[in-house]
């Protein structure tokens, strides 16, 4: 661990080491893995017609996308990785003891997040079980996974009661994301913060099949939000807020 370095800089140098994390996971060549990210968003969107609907989301992100939402959530990180370094501040900003990464993809905020030392311990929860396995490959390599610890859902993380909370480019994708507000105000700690972003957009001419964007759905998610969760400022220009629990 002494010559570990999960640093920002290191982020945006190669992504923690991601390529060769991919290479390796998925016995591929180099070659073959930059053709794969040149095409990650196509091959994911070319799985949604008939596939993704309201009822089977959970479904479809665990059973139908195998690997092409790794790879499509690899090329977003690799070519957005200002972006994600951004948010990588705004981790080291507010983390702190228990941490739930929710929702984690490539494990990218949840690698972050054992690095820093004001961090005990951080849950990975993700539905996709390549997601699951490639994190758990990554956190072995870098040899930090006695820091992590990964799950299907939040149900399985028992009794835990985390101290920050992770949630980025997840709640677009539920069907019903005001009830996930709720269930996340039942696991922070009454003094801990959330780190939290949406896009409820489906796109102008449906870029984003995956999002949701009913107006209900929405505006009953913002009345929960703001009923129940108080912004904290902080100084950085990009889409993620952080919430601490609005004490009643």
């Amino acid at each position: 661990m002494n010559d570990l370095d999960l640093s920002i800089s290191c982020f945006l140098k190669d992504g923690f080491n991601l390529k060769k994390h991919l290479i390796d996971f998925l016995n591929i060549s180099n070659e073959q893995l930059d053709q794969r990210l040149l095409n990650g968003v196509d091959d994911l969107a070319a799985l949604h017609p008939g596939a993704f609907t309201e009822n089977n989301a959970g479904e479809f992100y665990e059973e139908k996308v195998g690997d092409a939402h790794l790879i499509d959530l690899a090329s977003w990180h690799l070519n957005s990785s200002s972006y994600i370094a951004d948010t990588l501040r705004l981790q080291q900003k507010f983390a702190s003891g228990k941490v739930l990464d929710f929702g984690g993809g490539i494990g990218t905020h949840a690698l972050a997040a054992s690095f820093l030392p004001e961090v005990e311990h951080v849950w990975f929860v993700d539905l996709n079980p390549q997601n699951r396995s490639f994190v758990e490959h990554r956190s072995k390599e870098l040899g930090i996974e006695d820091k992590i610890s990964i799950f299907r859902d939040l149900e399985s993380t028992s009794d835990v009661v985390f101290d920050s909370l992770v949630c980025l480019d997840v709640l677009e994708h539920l069907p019903n994301p005001a009830k996930q507000l709720k269930i996340f105000l039942e696991k922070l700690s009454p003094e801990g913060i959330a780190l939290m972003n949406w896009y409820f957009y489906k796109g102008k001419n449906g870029e984003y099949p995956f999002h949701f964007d009913d107006p209900t759905l929405i505006e009953n998610f913002f009345s929960t939000l703001q009923l129940n969760y108080l912004e904290v400022f902080h100084p950085f220009l990009i889409t993620t807020r952080a919430y601490k629990p609005l004490k009643k």
